[in-house]
Order: C-alpha cells, then structure tokens, then sequence
C-alpha cells in the first residue's frame, strides 16, 4: 500500500512518501543532510522509542529477532511508539546514493536524527541502538542531551577505531568500492555481528539467523554502506565526554563480540548511578538477534525505573516477576529478579 504526501514541518523536513510496510507506516523524510527513512509502529501518543542499526543494517536486519521475540516485542510495543531510523541509504529498497553528494559526518547522522524528533513532535525520547548506531545515539545523546531519556545500547563503543578495527574497516571499504557486496565483506560483516556458533565454519553450517542476515545484506548498495562505515570509521572519541552523560544507560554486550572490551570500557566511564551492563554469554555483537530473551528482563526492569514500564501480554510469564517497587540501580541485581540469569551474566558497578 502507497499513498503520496506532502507535508511541510519547517523549511527543511518534509514528508514525500508514506507506505504501510509489515504493518508500520514508513515516512521518507528530507532532512537538511538529505533524505531518511522512519519506519514508524505503535501509537503516536505513546512515549517514544527510536532505533538507529549498525553499519549495513537496518530496523529489520538489526531488530527484528528481538521484535519477534513475544515477550519482547509485547514489552516494547505496549509501552511505545516505536520510529525505526534507517542511516542514510540503508533502508528497504533504497537507490545508491549519487557520488556527488558529500559524505556525512558522525555529527551530521546525530544531528538528522534531531530533525526528524522535530517533524513528528517529539520532545524526550528512549534511544535503542546497535553498534555503530549505540555510537551516533550516544553522541546525539551528548549533543541534546534534553532530548533523551534514556540509553539502550547493543555492543556500543565509544572511542576511536581500534588498530584491528580500523584495519578491518579499511579492508571493508576496498572491497566495497572495488567488489562491491562481495561473498568476502558479507563474511566480514557476519563476523562483526554474531558469534562463531550463528556463522557456522567448515564443519557447521550456517545458522538460519547468518543466512537471513546474509540475503538481506544483498539488498545493500554497496556505496550506501561505504559511506556509513567511513562515517564512522572517522568518528571522534567521546569517552572523556561519558561522565557528563546523565541519562540512565542500559549496555547488553555479547562476549564473543569483538566490541566485547570497548563496551566494557565505555561502561566504565559512564557515572556508576545511571549505567548498568548486562554481559550475555556465548553471544556476538548482536544480542538482539542471537539472544533477544536475554534482554527481556533488564528492559522490564530498566522501564520501571522510568515509570513507563506498563504490564503487557506476557506479564505474567516466568520471565517478568517483577515488583514495580524495584529502585534503579539495584533493580538489575540477579537477587532482585527473582530468577537466575543464566546464560547471561549481569554487572553493575557500585560507588
């Protein structure tokens, strides 16, 4: 279903086409940094979530396990209005974008994200992002900071490139302009997302989950993906900045990830009142596509600290016997769950 519009917000976002994909409704928004998708589901009058996908992804290479997951997807959307925002070029059945057009900075991906809260009228928003995407929330959330409520981040890092990851984003970024979405870079990609265990090797195949992933990375315009990783292979380091961060932090990082140790240095810089870390085992960068149910819980318990948590379809499933007397921090303490956390681990630093 497709339907035209064209509707001025201010001199610089406007709505060109809105369509119904899987139930949400998608707005193609013309930012002053140029135009960005928003996949938008839920009710408008709800508190706001929005997500931001790492790099060849988008809401749903990047989301959708945990979307799929009931308990989670109940939890999420019972309490929000969710706006899936695709980086530039990267949504469903985007064109290449033109040589012509300047590469976008870190700053300028944050700064697209406060046009498009502008246009439909949000004031403070909960963040949800994936890697690169935790970075370019993070640094929004630095920027305008009265804009955010909160922090949810998959496997974030915080600092410049490592030497391995600037290594392996350079790589990248050859194949890119030279191959193109090669069976290589796809190979590279998968083992940034998932552990060896979703990859597979010569003995094992493929899990279903690399193999979705891998089709849908077909869909990438491989000049799309290049400049999101030059982005962000460029991006500057915001670690001094984390203290200043005020707004409560919920990190989830897979162990096998290769992001494993800067998620835990960013963790470590945050202020210990407002930051807690979930380390989920046998698990890759993505938690929210290997393990989803592992984040259940923490948001149930993350979302009563806000006062937004509401009892959903699932509440009284085994994996929410939560009281809504639960404080932040302690709310993310195993004994206060009332359930063991197995196979995650939590951490949470104590002043």
């Amino acid at each position: 279903m497709e339907a035209s519009a064209m509707r001025e917000s201010d001199d610089s976002v406007f709505v060109d086409v809105e369509k119904i994909p899987l139930g949400g409704k998608e707005h193609l928004i013309r930012t002053g940094r140029g135009p960005v998708s928003v996949i938008v589901y839920g009710e408008h009058d709800k508190p706001a979530l929005i997500t931001y996908p790492d790099i060849a992804l988008n809401y749903v290479s990047c989301f959708q396990g945990l979307f799929f997951c009931p308990e989670a997807s109940s939890l999420l959307l019972h309490n929000f209005c969710v706006y899936h925002i695709s980086p530039l070029g990267h949504e469903l059945g985007a064109a290449a974008i033109c040589h012509d057009n300047p590469v976008l900075s870190v700053d300028d991906l944050a700064d697209q994200i406060l046009e498009i809260l502008n246009y439909f009228g949000l004031g403070t928003v909960m963040c949800m992002g994936a890697l690169a995407g935790a970075y370019i929330l993070t640094l929004f959330a630095m920027k305008y900071r009265e804009r955010v409520l909160g922090l949810i981040l998959i496997s974030p890092f915080s600092g410049h490139p490592s030497w391995s990851e600037w290594f392996g984003n350079k790589v990248m970024s050859h194949l890119l302009h030279y191959y193109g979405m090669c069976n290589l870079l796809k190979d590279y990609l998968l083992k940034r997302y998932f552990s060896k265990e979703v990859r597979g090797d010569a003995h094992v195949p493929e899990s279903d989950i690399a193999q979705a992933c891998r089709r849908l990375l077909n869909e990438r315009k491989s000049t799309n993906v290049l400049r999101y990783l030059q982005a962000i292979n460029r991006r500057h380091d915001l670690t001094k900045r984390l203290k200043k961060l005020s707004c409560r932090t919920l990190v989830f990082v897979g162990d096998h990830s290769p992001f494993y140790e800067e998620a835990l240095h960013m963790t470590s810089k945050i202020d210990k009142r407002y930051c807690a870390l979930v380390e989920v085992q046998a698990c890759g960068s993505m938690v929210t596509e290997e393990q989803p149910y592992a984040m259940v819980v923490p948001m149930e318990n993350f979302l009563k600290a806000y006062g937004l948590y509401r009892p959903s379809l699932f509440s009284s499933s085994p994996r929410s016997p939560l009281s809504p007397s639960c404080s932040y921090p302690e709310l993310l303490y195993p004994e206060k769950m009332g359930l063991k956390l197995k196979p995650i681990r939590t951490k949470l630093a104590s002043k």
